[in-house]
């Protein structure tokens, strides 16, 4: 009998198991991670829209959902056992990190940290190299490659929103 392989083997095997059933759902697929023991193992598959605003709709999650898990159990020899599968997106806790990352929080209130500074503004537009961000003092544009660490600022109330 051959070793299993270790978690990070294990999750790229089924990162590439899952990749088309999740392209094909019209998703991207964020990421793979497996955590417990064998007989406890919880597979944590995340999915995004593959660039641009949005959401991911309850509907899709769904969809996709039943995608994944009917790959999974067809694939039933690459996990070896039960799990509890999760199907989720990523969230505005996700760190930004790529430049899809900040497309897909166009129109959001960001923060990034750059190695000099930190700015506030709303995400005006984003190249491969270069983000726009519209600040309280103007527009200001950065460069990607500058850019150490950005998040999302969650807003309650986000301004032009209508209220009830």
């Amino acid at each position: 009998m051959s070793p299993s392989p270790g978690p990070d083997a294990l999750s790229a095997q089924v990162h590439d198991v899952l990749e088309p059933v999740v392209a094909g759902a019209g998703l991207y697929l964020e990421g793979v991670q497996i955590s417990g023991a064998a007989r406890r193992r919880v597979v944590r598959v995340t999915v995004d829209l593959p660039d641009g605003p949005g959401g991911v709709t309850s509907d899709s999650l769904g969809e996709v959902s039943h995608a994944v898990s009917a790959r999974l159990d067809a694939a039933e020899d690459l996990l070896g056992g039960s799990y509890l599968l999760e199907v989720t997106t990523p969230g505005v806790s996700r760190p930004l990190t790529q430049p899809r990352h900040f497309r897909r929080a166009e129109g959001r209130l960001v923060t990034v940290a750059t190695a000099d500074d930190q700015v506030s503004g709303r995400v005006l537009g984003v190249s491969d190299d270069e983000l726009t961000l519209a600040t309280e003092s103007g527009t200001v544009s950065l460069p990607l490659s500058d850019v150490v660490r950005g998040r999302i600022d969650v807003e309650l109330n986000r301004a032009g929103d209508a209220q009830d």
